[in-house]
């Protein structure tokens, strides 16, 4: 017994003060039970971190499968590449996106995920132009891209321009609201479906020729089809479940939503339009992956709209943070760069690595992060 009261600190000495005795035991207990909170909440958020890397993976193999089968699809249909990459592969790379915000206003209830990981994608497709710039070493991104991907581009520009005076004006009660929600929703609904028969038109112009595919083999297509099937619905799991790790992960780092929507969201639904890119590069298709990339962003924008449908509390644009307007403004200074190579065509590369624009693309991208993280 005396053995066991040394052992946890107890000599003859404490018995004849016994207050001095008791507080050292409870500082004691008050710090091992510290030690036992803090080892859990690394446990706890080992957990939240292992949940968002397994999310990340999911999507990004299935996106790989769901990007392939779109165009083995698309290809079958005779379809010409440029519309490929425009419109079915843009909106297949885009379904993550559109679950995870659909996820993020129902299940999680935060709005700021969703809307940053709308806005996120769109920086981060155009920081990913800029990769496929430096990549892409068969010749200069800007020179070889057909310039009709400026129309896209423009298009975006207006959408943004529209979405971040929205989030301007919401927090003083401007904008316009039909029920529960904002005109500019209904308006960027309207905008894509305007750009998507413009760009189909301009498609018709250049009179592409189709892409040579299997021709009418229905085993084939079929399997495509079920392929293609089983890889959304991996990726409506995941990214059902993707808002509520991030916000997770959220409490646990001390983060907003507005970043962690912004950037890590972003980047893991920006998967599978990695995964298209490459893909597109490999076989030379630059257009197919410039259009891709684009298109996408038009996308995200529709999204967005889509989100504030899904949003039952109110507009979804009063419950944003300021922030998310700087992402919105930043995308519309990157579609600028965007637009203005290629129309100027730069071909120089800076020290053999991106051209200027590419170069713009990543300080703008690197602007963002800091605006999201300032305090």
């Amino acid at each position: 017994m005396q053995a066991a009261l040394r052992q946890e600190g107890f000599d003859g000495s404490h018995w004849d003060d016994g207050e001095d005795s008791t507080a050292g035991y409870d500082s004691r207990c008050a710090c091992r039970f510290g030690d036992r909170d803090s080892r859990e909440g690394q446990v706890a958020l080992w957990g939240v971190w292992l949940q968002f890397l397994g999310c990340m993976a999911l999507i990004g193999v299935a996106g790989v499968h769901l990007s392939r089968q779109g165009e083995v699809i698309a290809g079958l249909t005779g379809w010409s590449r440029g519309w490929i990459g425009l419109v079915l592969v843009a909106t297949v790379t885009s379904l993550p996106e559109l679950v995870t915000g659909l996820g993020a206003v129902r299940v999680a209830g935060s709005p700021d995920l969703a809307a940053g990981d709308a806005l996120g994608s769109c920086v981060f497709n155009l920081l990913l132009v800029a990769g496929v710039d430096g990549l892409y070493r068969r010749g200069s991104l800007f020179v070889l891209a057909s310039s009709s991907h400026v129309f896209s581009a423009a298009w975006s520009v207006g959408a943004l321009a529209l979405v971040g005076l929205t989030l301007l004006l919401s927090p003083q009660g401007r904008v316009p609201v039909l029920g529960h929600v904002s005109l500019t929703s209904l308006a960027l609904l309207l905008l894509y479906l305007m750009a998507v028969r413009a760009l189909y038109r301009i498609e018709n112009r250049r009179a592409e020729s189709p892409v040579a595919g299997p021709g009418p083999d229905r085993p084939a297509l079929r399997r495509a089809v079920m392929v293609y099937l089983l890889a959304a619905l991996i990726i409506v799991a995941a990214g059902l479940w993707l808002p509520v790790v991030g916000a997770a992960l959220a409490r646990q780092m001390g983060w907003t939503d507005s970043l962690v929507g912004t950037l890590l969201m972003a980047l893991v639904t920006s998967v599978p339009e990695m995964a298209a890119t490459w893909g597109a590069l490999r076989v030379g298709a630059v257009d197919m992956a410039l259009g891709n990339l684009l298109g996408s962003n038009l996308f995200d924008l529709l999204i967005l709209g889509l989100d504030d449908l899904a949003y039952p509390v109110g507009p979804l644009y009063a419950a944003l943070a300021p922030a998310q307007a700087y992402t919105a403004l930043v995308a519309i200074l990157m579609n600028a760069v965007v637009m203005g190579a290629l129309v100027y065509r730069p071909a120089r590369r800076l020290w053999g690595t991106v051209s200027p624009a590419g170069a713009m693309l990543v300080g703008l991208y690197l602007l963002n992060i800091w605006l999201q993280a300032a305090p």
